[in-house]
Formats: structure tokens, C-alpha cells, sequence
């Protein structure tokens, strides 16, 4: 009897253990789920919902109709997605929640370089892999130590890329004096920060140098002191309606003498249609997402680029933008790390860091343990705003 007894306490103890172990790695890892659970934190409304609210309809109308065709490895995949409205704040709560609460197996977003690099050090403790799609290279690049952090990805295109581009296009043209506008976020210091650090490589003389805050309505002034030290080009590294003021002030001060560059931040014709008509002749780096009808039929991305047009113009009667493209990029790669690994958040950021020949929106993108961004220069086109749309810049 005594005997067993003792064998019927040994049954359970083991049992208990064994939920307990499967409990522990179910809470590091994800463990063999039924569901796989992805999160995203986007700034679906406010004043950056013009990046959040197409990543969030690419994100969800990629796992539609991923479940619709079985989910991965059969399993149905759960995406939640929480609006950060753009504030630091509410992106680091929504974000430690998806990691500890909901224990997803990966964050996509946030939308800003500067929510995105607030939440770094969650990632890091909770050693959940993120995929930023903003586009500071401070997101993936740790001053301290001078290599990635660990568990932070981005998929945008670093704002150093971006001004090499804007730059080999304007000396191309023989261009040697420039002006800086910028607006006074984590955002416009970066790009402004990039432009100054690159000019003399170029050659370029930066002749003038005017701020604005990200409220500000009106940069009549900024460009009047600009156009009395007669730039040959305006280099503006802002986002929202901030760029399309000016834009519009630009052109109703007759300033079309001098060239508009704007950031990529401006990568959405709706930027293009609010200038109305003001836009005419703007420079901009882009992604091959925007110009999937321009590229000829062999390059790399034109399969992938014309299927994500053609599905997303199809289910929301509008134009594919830069940002839905950073969810496309983001959350395919996450995707395609699970069909590899399962649900092991250790395993997925291993596959993210070892991505190579990775075909997105945004260009091929090769990964490494000292590249958590994985493009350069050449995922970026200059294009010019002409007849109200995009055209490649000659």
C-alpha cells in the first residue's frame, strides 16, 4: 500500500513538472502554440497615422490571407495590432504588454524612428525579436558598443542611404551649394545630423540651415532667410503635413529657381495631392514599392512590388504608400522565420539576423550580426514628382 503510494506521488510529481517545464518554455519561447501570435504597434490615428494606418492594413491583409490559405505550418496565425497614436509612451506600454501579457512571438513597429528607439530596451530585457519600421539608423545601431542591439530589426532604408542617394544625384547635376530645413523631432535631427556628416564627401557647401517645429504651419520665413544665401537646392527632412507646407510655401514664394528635395518621409502621393499642384518638380529617394509600374520587367523586385500593388489597390481602392511597404517587408520576414523555426522567439531573431537574398518592398535585403538593417544606397531611386505622380528622375 505504502508502496504504491509512493509511486502515485512520484506519478504526479513528475506530471506536475512536466506542465511546469512546458509552462516555462510556453513563457520563453512561445513553445509548440496552436496559434502563432504576432504583434505590431502602429500609429494608426493621430498626427502619424499617414505611416500607421497603411502598415496596419498591409499587416492584416497579409495574415488574411495567409490563414485563408492554412496559416503557417497549419497553424493559424493571430495578429494584434495596437495604435500608439505616435506617442513614445503609449508605444513602450503597448509594446511591453505584447511581450509579457500576450507573449507574442515578435513586434512589428512601432512607426517613428522616435517611439522605435524608445522601446529598444524592452526588446532587450524581454528578448522578443522587433522589427522597427521607422527609419533612423539609431534604431538597429547601439553607440555604445558600436554593433546592433540584439533584438532590434528595421526594414526602412537608414537616412545615411537616403541622403547618399539624394546627394550623388545632386552633384550629378553639378550642384555644389545646398540649404538644410528640418523639422525638430528625433526624425529631422537624424536626417539633418546624416546631411551634414555627408556634405563634405560630396564636395557640397552647406550655405544655410533653418528649423521648424512638427506643429508649425507656416515656413515662410525659414525659406525667405534660405533664398537671401541663393542655395541651388533645398534639401527638407521632415514628415507629415510639415513637408507639404513646405512644399506649398516654397512654390508661393517663386522659389522653383531652386531645387525641393524632400526626405522619403514623403513617399505617399497623398502628399503629393494635398500640395496641390505645389509638388510640380520635387526630388525624393524612394523605395522600388512606390514605382512597381517603372521598373523594367528584370529587375529583382518587380514580381513582388507589382502583386503587393495590385493586391492592396484591389481590396482598398487606394495607392500603395512607403509605409505599408515596411509592414510588407517586416511582417513577411517574420513569416517566413516561422514557417523555418516554429514558435522558438530565439530562433526567429537568429533567422531575421541570417535573412539574405530577402526580395521586399524595400529592396534585397541581406542581414548579418553586424547589419540588423541589411540595404544600402541602391534599394533607394530619386524620383521627381511630375503630372501629379511619380517618375524617375533623369
Amino acid at each position: 500500500m505504502k508502496k504504491s503510494r509512493v509511486k502515485m506521488t512520484i506519478m504526479i510529481v513528475g506530471l506536475v513538472s512536466m506542465v511546469l517545464g512546458f509552462s516555462s518554455c510556453d513563457k520563453k519561447t512561445g513553445g509548440d502554440v496552436d496559434v502563432y501570435k504576432i504583434g505590431a504597434v502602429f500609429a494608426v490615428t493621430g498626427g502619424a497615422s499617414f505611416l500607421g494606418a497603411p502598415e496596419k492594413k498591409t499587416a492584416e491583409m497579409i495574415i488574411q490571407r495567409v490563414n485563408e490559405n492554412g496559416g503557417i505550418n497549419g497553424r493559424k496565425v493571430e495578429l494584434i495590432v495596437m495604435d500608439s497614436e505616435g506617442d513614445s509612451t503609449k508605444a513602450s506600454l503597448q509594446v511591453k504588454k505584447l511581450m509579457t501579457k500576450e507573449n507574442v512571438l515578435a513586434v512589428l513597429g512601432p512607426s517613428t524612428s522616435g517611439n522605435s528607439i524608445a522601446v529598444i530596451p524592452l526588446a532587450e530585457k524581454h528578448e522578443t525579436p522587433l522589427i522597427s519600421c521607422a527609419l533612423s539608423y539609431k534604431i538597429v545601431h547601439n553607440d555604445k558598443t558600436g554593433k546592433p542591439y540584439k533584438w532590434v530589426f528595421k526594414v526602412a532604408q537608414a537616412d545615411s542611404q537616403a541622403v547618399d542617394m539624394i546627394f550623388t544625384h545632386l552633384v550629378s547635376k553639378g550642384i555644389k551649394k545646398i540649404a538644410i530645413m528640418s523639422v525638430t523631432t528625433g526624425y529631422g535631427a537624424s536626417g539633418r545630423s546624416e546631411i551634414i556628416r555627408l556634405a563634405p564627401k560630396y564636395g557640397l557647401e552647406i550655405v544655410a540651415e533653418e528649423k521648424y517645429g512638427p506643429k508649425d504651419t507656416d515656413m515662410t520665413v525659414q525659406l525667405t532667410k534660405i533664398k537671401s544665401f541663393e542655395p541651388e537646392a533645398i534639401i527638407n527632412w521632415s514628415v507629415g503635413p510639415t513637408q507639404v507646407t513646405v512644399v506649398r510655401n516654397w512654390k508661393d514664394l517663386g522659389m522653383d529657381n531652386i531645387k525641393m528635395v524632400q526626405s522619403a518621409g514623403f513617399g505617399s502621393l497623398k502628399n503629393v495631392e494635398l500640395a496641390a499642384g505645389s509638388a510640380e518638380g520635387v526630388l525624393l529617394p524612394l523605395g522600388a514599392v512606390n514605382i512597381a509600374e517603372l521598373l523594367p520587367a528584370d529587375h529583382p523586385q518587380k514580381t513582388v512590388t507589382m502583386e503587393y500593388l495590385k493586391e492592396y489597390k484591389g481590396k482598398y481602392a487606394e495607392m500603395v504608400s512607403t509605409f505599408g511597404g515596411h509592414a510588407w517587408d517586416s511582417l513577411n520576414m517574420v513569416i517566413k522565420a516561422i514557417e523555418k523555426v516554429g514558435a522558438d522567439k530565439a530562433k526567429i531573431r537568429d533567422e531575421l539576423e541570417n535573412a539574405t537574398g530577402f526580395i521586399g518592398q524595400h529592396g534585397v535585403f541581406n542581414m548579418s550580426a553586424a547589419d540588423h538593417n541589411g540595404l544600402d544606397k541602391t534599394s533607394y531611386n530619386m524620383v521627381v514628382v511630375k503630372n501629379g505622380t511619380w517618375a524617375i528622375a533623369q
